[in-house]
């Protein structure tokens, strides 16, 4: 066996199979196309899942990739294991092939196996391999054909295992492709058993016996009653770890031992200064995994946020910060590795080489803000410990609860360890078990919330149906277009009558269907008499990729084989496509006018505006919005030609007309290019107008937040933009009533009178608050002579009514000052019933009572908690009613605390 690098492998793979006749297709997005099901790309087969289950069609029924995969949420996670086992990671490249009703096992098996030992390919020593079976369980039989091809390679029958259906059977979901698998693994050797030392046979020691690839045999399709039937064209979906490959060809016992993790830790501990054993170190393996998985999440469009995909990122960054900050690196470091990633993997992946900045600058910002939030956090932590130290005696242990602990954990990020040891520097047991419970709802939480139903196969309505011809790039009317099918409910019915809503399927369409962003065209169905109206088109879907299903509400009976025209509402597809057109040249205006980091997150185009989302690390400027909103306009003015180029290879649209791809799509092999000058050239099978004047004008109508790192423009156009400067006009015909006529422009001359306002208002509060407190400062002056002494100490108790927070503490500061020495508890209740307290206690009084511990029990009378420094403390409590008792016993609180 020859010592080949992860990149080598890679390539071999993919070379192989494109000598076997397969397709070599490039990784998909680590963010699903239109797959709500998953939460990341994390199988080869994904970027198939739609050719799988029938819902799509390409013109190849053969492939091979290596597969970007992200494993760290959902159900999917393996986040915690990563770092501490040899294999476990959050990004990982799956290579794979793949068959589409095409060759079946025997080809499978066959390829399998020349490509791992054959001396031209991998070369692995054939007496090192073992393979695994479907043994047949739960009615479904065992796997006999798999059993003989394997022998038919050559295999020993005593190196082929059956295992049950937790191991080798693979099923999409609940229902649709399903069928028996076959692994193969290898024996590392005795080195690396589970048990030093121990010799122990195959199935008896995952440590030793790896497997490295698994055949999938898709050969059933389960019903919603689970019953199993032949699928017509079985399938081929394999996949084999890279990672796990290159420890096998490299001679590792683990993959960060490789040439695809040793740089990276290597780069870790450069940047966090660390010394003695480095690829063994755990945290810097975390680093270098979780740089690799953060810097492809982010490439791909996925943000930091406190949600979704994005709470995922935040989550391996947050981890990969803390074991730097173990390892002594409190400074920035992440977004460095960033840069080594591309380094080592821009090869495979070249689109890291343009997007390597702004990923530097995405993890740059949050590690600076990791480190606010673990200012925060520790704030919080000591709020939680004041109420519980206030209670604590020598008597009885006082329990941190664990999952207040997980919260902390979750949202600002502090380590465990971290916390267990703050909490026994206070003298507090910790409650492991409940942390570990409210991790456990949290991870059920996360797998329920990316159930998300599982895919479905194809109706059958749909599944058999021909691809429908468009024809409404180049026309609004197609004439003797043939009923397919009608469709009620999801299933198929001959007729449709008067007044019933259903989806009608036609050979060919003038009808745009739902796609890219665009909604689908409405209309009319007309007989082929070419007079009556058959029913009224309310939108156009495609329920498999090339079908387009009109929904119509019935005017007219219809029924299958009749012919109809279809008749695109002229006045709802122009201004759609002018809303279309309009979002190219936004998109366009944005990278120029904010960087080229600037990429599409979605968008809505329809008839009476647009909206688009992009990526973006702030608030966009009023001046910078006026910016895209003229170049946009200048554009329109221009009225440059909209040229469309259709069935261009995907490759030269991308590399040489350098059209921009768009996050989320799914691209075929050929595509059509719409190109506006020189000013927007996008991938897009969307319609658009025949020149950027017939836009009119577009005006923007407002910027806000989507989530973090994606903001949202929304902008209308033609008489959508009209309509919007007639309002407009409105307004400032009202600003200058209210403001009144003269040189000043209306919206300057209203922003200057609210400004006075402001100024008023202001002026009037500040005169209140002085007031208030010249109210409550008159009503203590004589508090201090009614202080009582408890043990030699003097205690002031007072209700004070208006006045917030800030003001009750500078009200305490001056009793305090009056008192000389003494504890001063103030409390109010607002009208809401929410009761505040504070608690002052002077300086040489703080060694023998402390302020936080006396509002700790104060607060719980009513109805709160709280906690503080020692000489400053507050609280909050929900019961007003027991405010008065519970100032009333305050000294007897402060005489129980008294050291």
């Amino acid at each position: 066996m020859q010592v080949r690098s992860g990149n080598q492998i890679r390539d071999l793979f993919l070379k192989f199979f494109e000598e076997k006749g397969h397709r070599r297709v490039h990784s998909s997005s680590l963010v699903p196309a239109n797959d709500p099901t998953l939460l990341f790309t994390n199988a080869g087969m994904n970027q198939f899942k739609d050719v799988f289950l029938g819902l799509e069609h390409r013109d190849y029924n053969r492939a091979t990739s290596s597969q970007k995969c992200v494993r760290a949420g959902g159900k999917h996670n393996d986040l915690e294991n990563v770092g501490f086992t040899r294999r476990h990671h959050t990004f990982f490249e799956m290579l794979g092939n793949f068959s589409f009703g095409d060759f079946f096992k025997r080809d499978a098996i066959a390829f399998a196996w020349e490509l791992v030992t054959s001396d031209k390919w991998f070369g692995l020593p054939k007496d090192r391999l073992y393979v695994t079976i479907f043994k047949g369980e739960n009615g479904v039989p065992r796997d006999e054909e798999a059993h003989g091809y394997w022998l038919e390679q050559g295999l020993p029958a005593e190196r082929i295992f059956e295992m049950g259906m937790k191991d080798n059977f693979w099923q999409m979901g609940d229902t649709g492709p399903c069928g028996p698998c076959s692994e193969i693994f290898y024996d590392m050797g005795i080195g690396a058993s589970e048990t030093p030392g121990k010799d122990l046979p195959f199935a008896q020691d995952d440590a030793r016996y790896v497997e490295i690839w698994n055949l999938v045999f898709m050969q059933f399709d389960r019903s919603a009653q689970g019953e199993l039937a032949l699928l017509p064209k079985p399938s081929i979906d394999t996949g084999a770890g890279l990672e796990r490959m290159a420890a096998v060809m490299q001679g590792k016992l683990s993959n960060f031992e490789t040439d695809l993790f040793v740089p990276l830790i290597e780069k870790a501990a450069e940047l966090t200064h660390s010394q003695g054993e480095v690829v063994g170190n755990p945290s810097l393996r975390i680093i270098a995994d979780h740089a690799r998985a953060a810097t492809f999440l982010i490439s791909d469009g996925v943000l930091p946020a406190n949600e979704g995909r994005g709470y995922v990122l935040r989550k391996i960054l947050r981890r990969g910060i803390r074991h730097g900050r173990l390892l002594g690196q409190n400074d920035p470091f992440m977004h460095q590795m960033v840069f080594a990633v591309r380094d080592e993997m821009v090869a495979a992946y070249p689109e890291l080489k343009e997007s390597s900045d702004r990923v530097s600058k995405v993890v740059l910002a949050e590690e600076r803000q990791f480190a606010r939030v673990m200012e925060q956090g520790l704030a919080r932590l000591e709020q939680d410990f004041a109420p519980l130290l206030a209670n604590k005696n020598a008597a009885t242990a006082v329990t941190y609860p664990g999952a207040n602990a997980f919260h902390l954990y979750e949202t600002y990020g502090l380590p465990l360890d971290f916390m267990v040891d703050a909490a026994r520097d206070q003298g507090l047991e910790f409650d492991l078990t409940g942390f570990e419970a409210a991790r456990a709802e949290e991870q059920a939480r996360a797998r329920a919330s990316w159930k998300g139903g599982t895919k479905a196969s194809a109706s059958p309505a749909y599944r058999e149906l021909p691809k429908t011809t468009f024809e409404g790039y180049a026309q609004l009317v197609s004439t003797h277009c043939e009923v397919l099918a009608i469709v009620r409910d999801g299933a198929g019915v001959p007729a449709a009558a008067a007044g019933e809503e259903v989806e009608v399927v036609l050979d060919h369409t003038s009808f745009y269907a739902d796609s890219g962003g665009q909604v689908g065209d409405h209309g009319w169905l007309r007989s082929d008499d070419h007079n009556t109206i058959v029913g009224d088109v309310l939108g156009c879907t495609q329920p498999v990729q090339g079908v387009r299903a009109h929904r119509v509400r019935v005017k007219q009976p219809m029924a299958l084989g009749m012919r109809v025209d279809t008749v695109v509402d002229a006045e709802f597809r122009n201004a759609t496509q002018r809303n279309h057109t309009g979002t190219h040249l936004l998109h366009a205006a944005l990278r120029q006018v904010l960087g080229t980091h600037v990429k599409q997150a979605g968008s809505l185009v329809s008839p009476s505006r647009l909206r688009f989302d992009f990526s973006h690390f702030s608030a966009v400027a009023d001046e910078e919005l006026q910016d895209v909103e003229d170049m946009v306009n200048r554009q329109v003015l221009g009225n440059t030609p909209v040229v469309t180029l259709v069935d261009v290879p995907i490759d030269i649209a991308v590399n040489e007309y350098k059209a921009m791809a768009l996050f989320g799509e799914k691209y075929g092999e050929r595509v059509r290019v719409v190109k506006i000058g020189d000013f927007s050239t996008e991938l897009c099978g969307g319609t658009h107008t025949g020149a950027t004047g017939e836009i009119g004008l577009l005006k923007l109508t407002g910027e806000s937040s989507v989530s973090s790192g994606v903001r949202r423009v929304e902008a209308v156009s033609g008489m959508g933009a009209l309509g919007e400067f007639r309002r407009g006009y409105e307004a400032a015909q009202f600003a200058t009533h209210v403001a009144g006529a003269g040189d000043t422009p209306p919206a300057e001359a209203l922003r200057q009178r609210f400004t006075a306002q402001e100024d008023e208002i202001k002026r009037l509060r500040r005169e209140l608050d002085q007031a208030r407190m010249k109210s409550a400062a008159s009503s203590v002056a004589s508090a201090a002579d009614q202080a009582i002494e408890i043990k030699g100490v003097k205690v002031l108790t007072q209700r004070v009514a208006a006045l917030d927070r800030g003001q009750m503490r500078m009200l305490v500061d001056n009793l305090r000052n009056k008192l000389g020495s003494g504890v001063v508890v103030l409390g109010s209740a607002a009208e809401d019933g929410k009761v505040a307290l504070i608690v002052g206690v002077t300086k040489d009084l703080t060694s023998r009572v402390q302020a936080g511990k006396i509002v700790g029990q104060i607060a719980q009378r009513v109805g709160g908690s709280g906690g503080g420094r020692p000489d400053l403390a507050e609280a909050g409590g929900k019961d007003a009613s027991q405010l008065d008792a519970a100032l009333a016993g305050a000294p007897e609180v402060v005489g129980s605390l008294l050291a």
